[in-house]
């Protein structure tokens, strides 16, 4: 069978080497990933792009994207993608799969996603909308249905990502806590349990990480 056994129906069950390997792999690489949103997050600031004020959260996260493969070395054993879709989980057709905005994807195993859901917060009272991904996108396993990680990019205009953070923490709610190598930067993280569907051998525990990119220079604007 060679290579052909990688690949499965979207009927079939994983096999158990597919799964050892999503379960590991978030959890080695994690920190790596955080640092190059980071750092892409900085080389925008650095470049100040024309930003779409019409459509902020799109167009932000199209312009992040390419600043965080240019921080990549080439080392890595994944690569960062615009838009890729979370077959996985989608529906039976016509139904079209979950998109994730932006995601880490594992080469050894292209199905393994490390995804980015975005959000523009005007202020930071504004998380209503962050916070029904959280629960609606990855506590539901829509996204991030075999890594067991992912991240909230809340893009904020205006007030503090102080502010955000006590917010989020409230209205989820959630205990967000300091992650030990970003303790310099507007990052938490969460722990949850998951609601897997029946059949399905996801794994239950998430961790949510929270980036704050803060964009004070921006506004959205209509027409």
């Amino acid at each position: 069978m060679g290579n052909r056994s990688k690949f499965f129906s979207h009927a079939s069950a994983p096999p158990p080497d597919f799964l050892r390997l999503s379960s590991v792999w978030c959890k080695d690489q994690s920190e790596n990933m955080l640092g190059l949103i980071w750092r892409g997050y900085d080389q925008m600031q650095s470049d100040k792009p024309i930003v779409d004020g019409r459509d902020l959260e799109r167009s932000i996260t199209q312009l992040l994207e390419p600043r965080i493969a240019r921080a990549m070395s080439g080392d890595e054993p994944f690569y960062v993608q615009h838009g890729p879709f979370e077959r996985a989980t989608m529906q039976p057709p016509p139904a079209q799969p979950p998109q994730n905005d932006i995601a880490f994807k594992l080469w050894a195993d292209e199905r393994i996603m490390w995804p980015m859901e975005a959000k523009v917060l005007e202020t930071s009272g504004a998380v209503s909308e962050y916070i029904k991904d959280i629960h609606e996108q990855f506590l539901a396993c829509r996204y991030a249905p075999f890594s067991g990680e992912g991240a909230m990019l809340g893009y904020l205009l205006s007030g503090t990502a102080d502010d955000a953070f006590q917010n989020i923490s409230k209205k989820t709610p959630c205990g967000l806590e300091d992650h030990p190598a970003f303790s310099s930067r507007p990052q938490k993280l969460s722990s949850h349990t998951r609601n897997v569907p029946s059949g399905k051998t996801y794994p239950s525990r998430f961790c949510c990480h929270h980036l704050m990119l803060e964009f004070p220079y921006l506004k959205r604007v209509s027409g």
